[in-house]
């Protein structure tokens, strides 16, 4: 079979199992399925530039991931005037002298090699930086705390948000990729990982930042609201014609709505990701991953092509968090979790295809598909094959008691079996 029948039939598969999740399950179902599965084929595309392309393990997805969530908070999110009285400036003071600090710190080593003149602008800089950020932050902190409690954001639309996640991650993974990226590759890896739990803690800690634990919920969202359609004449009279409930009809309009924007971000980053692959520029990436001495050799600088490739795809993660966020309504810091965020993805990458574009959408789709699949049915499968085993059956109980963990089984089959059967992926690079 050619690669072009095969991606067309694995494609054609993908959109088969979804309109038949809709016929057999419902379409609220499918049309989660759909959306999410949208933005994890953008994820996976970016992880697909960084690693596929370019040969970098980024093991932090999570933490660009989650840069995009809080970029819609800053971005989108009605600014507290109250909290910005009460300790909005200082805390912005705070950040600058934060950062100047670090700068002033680094240049003192670079220019002095006086490691006691380094470490007395450092501690006095730090000294100087809690004295400012502490009592601003306990003042913005103390305003409305069960609602608010935190300075809000921009209050600008919120697809505006998804180009600033976009930016947010893009400026991390410079600074992350002008420290880490001259790692080895297992190395990178473990400081990619260390650096977003990191992001992690701090959106889980600064609650003047992201209202912490607590979360931000009510986000603006693009598309009408449930109860504003629900409300409409016009809207629930073209329900009633067609014979379907306002409530449901509400809810599908609003994921259809979800999905043509997703759907059309998906387009224009995998058109783009295509051009890159196949001009020169991508040519480069391949030989400079596929032998980085040679390229060296021919004059290329490697670092910095390398740091290229690391913000680009990050910048696109970003995206794809920002979006997710926008769509669950809601930035929820403890939701991040390398299992969701970074493992899957990986997984989509792998069993896509990777070093293809097409391949890591395909990935997305599939896995994800899957992901949501094996929850909803997996109880009634266990039930079933545990059927015959006796009611006061030790490993009947243990069985059923673990099925939340079939999730992880089930990946861990499904990565078997494409890297005994198909090691490249179901989408290999061309």
């Amino acid at each position: 079979m050619s690669q072009s029948i095969r991606t067309y039939a694995l494609f054609a598969l993908v959109a088969l199992l979804i309109i038949g999740t809709g016929l057999l399950q419902g379409w609220d179902l499918a049309l989660v399925i759909l959306n999410m599965g949208l933005v994890s084929a953008i994820m996976s595309l970016g992880v697909n530039l960084q690693w596929g392309i370019a040969g970098l393990f980024n093991v932090g997805v999570m933490g660009f991931v989650a840069l995009g969530g809080m970029a819609v908070v800053l971005a989108s999110v009605d600014p507290v005037e109250e909290a910005w009285a009460a300790g909005g400036a200082r805390a912005i003071l705070a950040l600058v002298l934060g950062a100047a600090t670090i700068v002033a710190t680094v240049l003192a080593w670079k220019k002095t090699k006086n490691r006691w003149l380094t470490a007395a602008i450092l501690i006095a800089g730090f000294v100087v930086y809690r004295m400012v950020r502490d009592p601003g932050v306990d003042a913005i902190e103390a305003v409305n705390p069960a609602g608010t409690g935190f300075l809000g954001g921009l209050g600008l639309p919120v697809v505006i948000g998804w180009i600033v996640g976009g930016l947010l991650a893009a400026g991390a993974a410079w600074i992350i990729g002008k420290t880490a990226l001259g790692l080895r590759s297992d190395y990178l890896a473990i400081a990619t990982l260390g650096i977003s739990e990191i992001i992690i803690a701090i959106m889980k800690n600064e609650e003047w930042l992201t209202r912490g634990v607590k979360n931000v919920t009510g986000l603006p969202r693009p598309v009408p609201d449930a109860i504003d359609l629900q409300n409409d004449p016009g809207f629930v009279e073209r329900a009633a014609s067609i014979g379907m409930d306002p409530t449901a009809a509400s809810t599908l309009y609003i994921k259809i709505g979800y999905g043509l924007m997703f759907a059309a971000v998906l387009i224009i980053l995998l058109v783009l990701a295509q051009l890159a692959l196949n001009s020169p520029w991508g040519r480069m990436m391949r030989a400079i991953r596929d032998n980085e001495t040679s390229a060296r050799a021919m004059g290329k600088d490697v670092t910095f092509r390398h740091l290229q490739v690391f913000i680009l795809g990050s910048a696109i993660c970003g995206i794809a968090g920002a979006m997710m966020t926008t769509l669950d309504g809601q930035l929820i810091p403890t939701s991040y979790q390398p299992l969701r965020y970074t493992f899957l993805i990986w997984v989509m990458v792998i069993v896509g295809g990777s070093g293809n574009n097409l391949g890591a959408v395909l990935g997305g789709f599939l896995i994800w598909f899957l992901w949501v699949q094996v929850e909803v049915l997996g109880p009634g499968f266990m039930t079933w094959v545990t059927g015959a085993l006796p009611d006061d059956s030790g490993l009947k109980e243990h069985l059923l008691d673990s099925v939340q963990h079939m999730r992880l089984l089930t990946m861990g089959v499904i990565l078997l079996l494409v890297l005994r059967f198909s090691p490249r992926g179901l989408l290999p690079e061309r």
